[in-house]
């Protein structure tokens, strides 16, 4: 019986090496002001080598009415749905820092304005913290997504 649990652990310990290899995966999203979680996002590597993600599912604030479209969104993607939103695009792993990604621009559904971004990757894998600016980064805000898969 002690074989048996040795087994699972070591499985599970294993299962968590294989998330942390890269952004890929679902991951709740962390409002910065708040502490709530707004939704999830599904993140996938693309076939160019980069990654992309797309709003999964949305929750609303506790004291606030669920928004189900962007608003504030800009042009074609004025009032579209936020479930099947791409809000992360273009992110390309650093080959010197692999847990850390840059180049790709994330979209606020919120404010419906499009940041420059960036994220890292936590050492086990389980937090992602992406950061959206204008222009350098120390312009900007991060927030803090955990895995949810």
């Amino acid at each position: 019986m002690q074989i048996h649990h040795v087994l699972f652990g070591a499985l599970l310990s294993f299962s968590g090496l294989l998330h942390a290899s890269d952004m890929t995966g679902v991951w709740k999203t962390i409002d910065d002001q708040t502490g709530y979680s707004r939704g999830d996002v599904t993140v996938v590597k693309n076939a160019d080598g980069t990654y992309s993600g797309t709003l999964t599912a949305i929750r609303p604030l506790p004291y606030k009415p669920l928004v189900e479209v962007c608003l504030k969104c800009k042009g074609k993607l004025k009032n579209a749905p936020l479930v099947g939103l791409e809000i992360i695009k273009g992110f390309k792993s650093d080959p010197q820092h692999p847990n850390e990604y840059s180049n790709g621009t994330v979209l606020d559904p919120l404010s419906g304005n499009v940041y420059k971004g960036k994220a890292k990757l936590s050492a086990n894998g389980k937090r992602l913290t992406m950061r959206g600016y204008i222009g350098v980064s120390a312009l900007g805000r991060s927030t803090t997504w955990i895995r949810n898969d």
